[in-house]
């Protein structure tokens, strides 16, 4: 049984609609409603009372300190306290600052002290991603849970059972899931899982402002900081996720964890810069992709701008803290005329931003444009017919915020493309070259590697000539 203070979202859900777009999730409601699995109300009352176990999936979102404001947990403790007739597990899923479980243990018991109900308090955070979120609830890597006695580790337990046991119909894969070790449940204390969620997302949002860092360093340098990090995630101890260099972070959770989390530290007396840091990187994100569009444009004023791309990533349509949405808003107050597309967010973004021009096809966002931009890394852009593009421009420009396409491609197509820490297609042709060289010699030499030893004809062969040594200087004393 399911409840939320959004009438109007209960209505959308007991229409069988999801009020979000995330892949699979309209799936996973109409089997679970036609299994009589999952049912929705508008009384917080009968929520309560339908149930054992409660989960509290409210929003926690930042004041203007950048603390979380924790009042709908309140709320939602008063509501579970007055309501219940019956003992409770009460499980915090929001996610919220360490010690945030034994605030609302005090909570319940304060709002329930005329009831005598045993009212235990568990954590356990998501840690689910947007656009994957239904894989990553059926296919976890770890589940965390804190709790304070055996019983409510053995409730978690039973609830996840299926997930641990492998038991659960998954709505992602068609047929079989493909095979993958069991996930861990972790049992901690409330406050360690609560720290679990925020360290978490706090350490991913540092390896992004690292990765745009690096990008910043690559261009002065002429490296490629695809190349820089592709080799750095081949380290176990590093791994590749989140080390795409590009316009930053944005959405509703990493932001808003970083902000509480850099709070929470400061409330105990601990400084943690690291992280403001990391914020800092992320805010001159947006600011550093838009001179490259004033570099390339030289002036904004009057000129056609097509965006590719609303969400703050792709498979949502959450745009909530997108860079794009930064990005339009500040090329409007440039007097940039703004077409934009997205294959999910433009109704959520038309409400942000009413007078930009949306298209639903994205052929049309870049007729006529002196410049394209991509802000979201959508699959369906990579795959569009890019020759198309270039001929319906007014001006072959692409400025590529997400390093979505390849240099060298859209060179040798005639565009004119900037992207995110990455050298100019020539130089990258080159080194492409010469890596194919390269691989070609190993090639041919690897039958006389694996011998173990190089045939008298080879070592006549790598020897130089006679006209060769007669060139070489001598060397010097000491030198081998």
């Amino acid at each position: 049984m399911c409840t939320d203070n959004d009438p109007a979202r209960i209505a959308t859900l007991e229409a069988g609609r999801a009020p979000i777009y995330e892949p699979h999730l309209d799936t996973v409601l109409a089997t679970a409603r036609s299994a009589g699995r999952l049912a929705f109300t508008r009384s917080a009352g009968e929520a309560v009372r339908a149930g054992d176990n409660i989960f509290i999936c409210v929003g926690t979102p930042p004041r203007q300190t950048g603390e979380a404001d924790l009042s709908a947990i309140d709320n939602v403790a008063r509501i579970i306290a007055t309501e219940a007739r019956t003992p409770k597990l009460v499980i915090e899923k929001s996610t919220v600052p360490a010690q945030t479980g034994l605030q609302l243990k005090r909570a319940l018991a304060v709002y329930g002290r005329k009831n005598g109900l045993t009212l235990r308090v568990a954590s356990n955070p998501e840690f689910l991603r947007e656009g994957t979120a239904v894989e990553d609830f059926m296919h976890p890597d770890r589940i965390v849970v804190g709790v304070e006695d055996e019983g409510s580790e053995k409730q978690l337990r039973e609830i996840y059972r299926p997930i641990l046991e492998g038991s659960r119909h998954c709505p992602v894969h068609t047929a079989a899931c493909p095979p993958a070790p069991a996930p861990h449940m972790l049992v901690t204390s409330m406050t360690s899982s609560e720290l679990i969620k925020h360290a978490s997302n706090s350490f991913l949002a540092l390896k992004i402002s690292y990765a745009n860092v690096l990008a910043d360093l690559c261009e002065r340098l002429g490296a490629d900081v695809e190349e820089v990090t592709s080799a750095m995630g081949l380290d176990p101890r590093i791994g590749p996720q989140f080390l795409r260099a590009g316009l930053g972070f944005g959405g509703f959770c990493l932001p808003k964890d970083v902000q509480a989390f850099v709070r929470l530290a400061e409330s105990v007396g601990v400084d943690f810069g690291l992280l403001k840091e990391a914020e800092r990187v992320n805010r001159r994100r947006v600011g550093l992709f838009l001179d490259e569009v004033r570099r390339a444009l030289w002036v904004v004023k009057d000129k056609q701008v097509g965006v590719l791309g609303l969400a703050f990533k792709p498979n949502t349509d959450d745009v909530r803290l997108a860079p794009a949405i930064e990005v339009i808003r500040q090329l409007a107050a440039e007097g940039v005329q703004v077409r934009a597309s997205d294959p999910q967010a433009m109704e959520k973004a038309r409400a942000i931003l009413p007078d930009v021009e949306y298209v639903r096809d994205p052929y049309e966002v870049a007729k006529n444009a002196d410049a394209l931009l991509i802000t979201t890394e959508w699959e369906e852009f990579r795959r569009m017919d890019w020759k198309r593009i270039r001929d319906v421009m007014a001006r072959p420009l692409v400025l590529d915020g997400r390093n979505l396409l390849d240099p060298v491609q859209m060179k040798a197509l005639g565009f004119e493309y900037y992207s995110v820490g990455r050298p100019d297609a020539q130089a990258k042709l080159k080194r492409r070259r010469n890596s194919a060289i390269v691989i070609q010699a190993f090639t041919a030499l690897k039958p006389v590697l694996q011998e173990g030893h190089l045939s008298k004809t080879a070592i006549l062969e790598a020897r130089p000539s006679s006209r060769d040594r007669t060139k070489r200087q001598p060397l010097e004393p000491g030198n081998p």
